[in-house]
């Protein structure tokens, strides 16, 4: 018999019809009169209750349907008279397809997240990774169709990249070399004549600088994909494989830009409260009891435009009323988490847009302000950078209009003593037909992290990659 997905299954109304479903047992309670087993096969987070009468059944059968067990069961479908769910299927066979011992590591118990990390590739199995990867997926669909109606075009930057884009040089290295006999030059320093490529390569950051070479083509791009950084970090907010959500658009202003940001996170909030309606309730309930609520004051919040200068004084005025922070706040500091989050969760209230970054700060590719900086600052210091800070979150998004003047971004180049020897391709956007264009990075997790009310990056993707952990 065609099995019938969980999540159709109780949306049936053709009572006293045949189904079959399929999936994994959250639940067995068992008497001599009934068993009562809920399954669920990851199409929802709603378990359908599966009736058993036990005088029909083999009882040494039933006895080993434990939870994490994975059966199929055919039945009649019926009106359920319990509450909480409106259908129900009185069982008429069962055949079981795995069974679980006792040794199971997602019981039906409170285990931690720490301690579910340890059995990531059993984890997603559970009702709160189910729904995280659930609304995963959706913010990926909504984030293809905003684009898609927005007249941008997917864009595939690479991964394998000979630059680096923000200049960290912390970036995982690519080669075919014998590692235990690495050939070296006079000086010391390895030679990569031989490698595959012939040159140093590592995964990539970002697909942006790529992605400028598709807005200045196509006029309006988006990147999708993993990213790479190699910093041995160990904070509940950091990765070392991510996501990146990265559009890029020519002819675009500051002002612009800011508007692209907000209705594209709106949209993408928007779409998980129309689109994952069971399990932000789910998540409500069990791990952030404001999420909704959270999530629907984005919608209804007009995102504080705010420069650098202007936060900074804010901050210092706080400073000067009493407030402590544990990180200086000095015009010309990059701002520290517990900074964004006072200005977003306490002064403004709401989504905070900040602008007009010192320079010194800021990637090279920035364009640097004309207009006076203010706060002591002269023209040149500050640049068109913008970063979307959110509750809970701080900065959940990092962008800028970018300097598509080569005099300019030359000589930005070499007052920071950037070696430019291997993006002599980006310099040629700017040689040929430059033109204004800006973009951002969107975090994907940290937009789940938000979405979802997780507190940590860990645990809203399925297979974490952290320093000294990549074991699934």
């Amino acid at each position: 018999m065609k099995r019938t997905k969980v999540v159709d299954a109780l949306k049936l109304t053709d009572f006293g019809s045949t189904v079959n479903v399929k999936g994994w047992v959250r639940t067995h309670r068992s008497s001599k009169a009934v068993d009562f087993i809920a399954l669920n096969d990851g199409s929802t987070i709603k378990n359908i209750q599966v009736v058993v009468d036990p005088s029909k059944f083999d009882a040494e059968m039933l006895k080993q349907i434990t939870t994490g067990s994975c059966i199929s069961a055919t039945g009649v479908l019926v009106e359920s008279q319990g509450a909480g769910q409106t259908v129900e299927i009185q069982c008429e066979s069962l055949e079981v397809y795995g069974l679980c011992g006792s040794d199971y590591p997602m019981q039906k118990k409170g285990q931690s997240f720490e301690y579910m990390r340890q059995y990531a590739h059993m984890r997603l199995r559970t009702n709160t990774f189910g729904a995280v990867m659930r609304i995963r997926h959706n913010m990926a669909m909504a984030i293809h169709t905003y684009f898609h109606e927005h007249g941008f075009f997917y864009f595939h930057s690479p991964i394998i990249t000979a630059s680096d884009c923000e200049g960290a040089g912390q970036m995982f290295q690519v080669t075919t070399k014998n590692l235990y006999d690495l050939k070296k030059d006079e000086d010391g320093k390895i030679k990569y004549d031989d490698d595959f490529f012939g040159k140093q390569t590592s995964l990539t950051v970002s697909g942006q600088l790529e992605g400028e070479l598709g807005a200045t083509a196509l006029g309006a791009i988006y990147t999708f994909g993993p990213t790479f950084r190699a910093e041995n970090s160990n904070t509940p907010r950091h990765l070392a494989e991510f996501w990146m959500v990265e559009p890029e658009v020519a002819f675009i202003d500051l002002t612009d830009l800011m508007d692209l940001e907000e209705d594209f996170i709106k949209y993408c909030i928007r779409w998980a409260l129309e689109h994952c309606q069971d399990d932000l309730e789910f998540l409500n309930k069990m791990i952030d009891k404001g999420l909704i609520e959270r999530l629907k004051g984005i919608l209804e919040s007009d995102f504080v435009r705010l420069p650098y200068t202007e936060g900074i004084k804010i901050l210092q005025d706080a400073i000067a009323k009493g407030r402590k922070f544990e990180f200086p706040c000095e015009w010309g500091d990059d701002l520290a988490s517990e900074h964004e989050r006072y200005l977003v969760e306490e002064y403004f209230k709401k989504p905070v847009i900040m602008t007009n970054y010192p320079k010194a700060i800021k990637a090279f590719y920035m364009k640097i302000d004309d207009e006076e900086s203010g706060f002591g600052g002269k023209s040149g210091q500050t640049v068109q950078g913008t970063d979307v800070l959110f509750p809970q979150i701080g900065e959940i998004i990092g962008g800028s209009v970018r300097e598509e003047s080569l005099e300019k971004l030359t000589a930005e180049i070499n007052e920071r003593h950037i070696p430019m020897k291997d993006m002599w391709w980006y310099l040629d956007t700017r040689k040929y037909g430059t033109c204004p264009h800006g973009g951002f990075g969107l975090g994907f997790e940290r937009l789940i992290l938000f979405v979802t009310g997780m507190q940590n990056i860990r645990d809203v993707i399925p297979f974490p990659r952290t320093p000294k952990t990549a074991e699934f």
